[in-house]
């Protein structure tokens, strides 16, 4: 895209979204049965993409909502925050298959951007600390591209920890 995104854009993305999130609902709020012994396996192994029969629309969606978020200016980036804080079964269930590549680990750092540390901001921090370590792990620098994708967080500070911004920040060493 060479242009900002449109608030046309934004609405269709919305649309699809509102519509993934819907078939997703059922079972992102479903019952665990905790008396199964198998039952944090199944949870590992759920699909729920794969189950509501939306997984290629549905990663496409989440594609081109992070690029308009990649692409956005700030009032952009605060409506893709707000889809994700708004369709919670999507923001649960989507994600795409990643590999240990930079372009990968940035589509993941724009995703955790975006979701803004999501409804507890503590399993965010989990999961971007192993994000960091697969990265280094794969050899990529990520220093420079957490303090590029911290450029375009939120600097809000949603549950006392700090805000996504910092999150980033401190995950590439440039705050303690």
């Amino acid at each position: 895209m060479d242009e900002a995104p449109t608030p046309s854009e934004i609405s269709e993305i919305e649309d699809e979204i509102a519509r993934i999130d819907a078939l997703l609902n059922p079972l992102a709020n479903r019952r665990v049965d905790t008396s199964d012994p198998d039952y944090e396996t199944k949870l590992r192994e759920s699909r729920p993409m794969v189950e509501a029969g939306v997984e290629p629309e549905a990663q496409s969606s989440l594609r081109a909502v992070i690029a308009l978020y990649a692409e956005g200016d700030d009032a952009v980036r605060a409506a893709v925050r707000a889809l994700f804080n708004r369709y919670t079964s999507f923001r649960w269930a989507v994600h795409v298959p990643h590999e240990p590549t930079p372009e990968s680990f940035r589509f993941r750092l724009l995703h955790f951007s975006a979701l803004d540390q999501g409804p507890d901001a503590r399993d965010e921090l989990l999961g971007l600390r192993d994000l960091c370590a697969e990265a280094e792990e794969a050899g990529i620098d990520i220093a420079p591209m957490l303090a590029g994708i911290a450029r375009l967080s939120s600097d809000v500070n949603r549950y006392g920890m700090g805000s996504t911004r910092e999150f980033l920040l401190r995950a590439g060493g440039r705050i303690s």
